[in-house]
């Protein structure tokens, strides 16, 4: 019954994300130029999106697992 209440929480967790930031952004080091002694990098920010049909089936997922793991107890 533990894990289902964990599993629901984390469900219901990702679908806040999911609604709240509509994806997730991380930023990676290119190299742009690599002349011997000279090296030069750029940061570039890329998103992953999470359109809200993810977060609505991970809402809806936590709210029955949460009911399931209730009933249960």
């Amino acid at each position: 019954m533990r894990i289902i209440r964990i599993l629901s929480i984390v469900f219901i967790a990702i679908s806040i994300m999911a609604f709240g930031y509509q994806g997730i952004s991380y930023t990676t080091r290119e190299k742009v130029i690599d002349l011997g002694p000279l090296k030069m990098t750029a940061e570039k920010t890329k998103t992953l999106p999470l359109p809200p049909i993810v977060g609505g089936i991970a809402l809806v997922s936590g709210i029955v697992l949460l009911v399931i793991g209730i009933k249960k107890d």
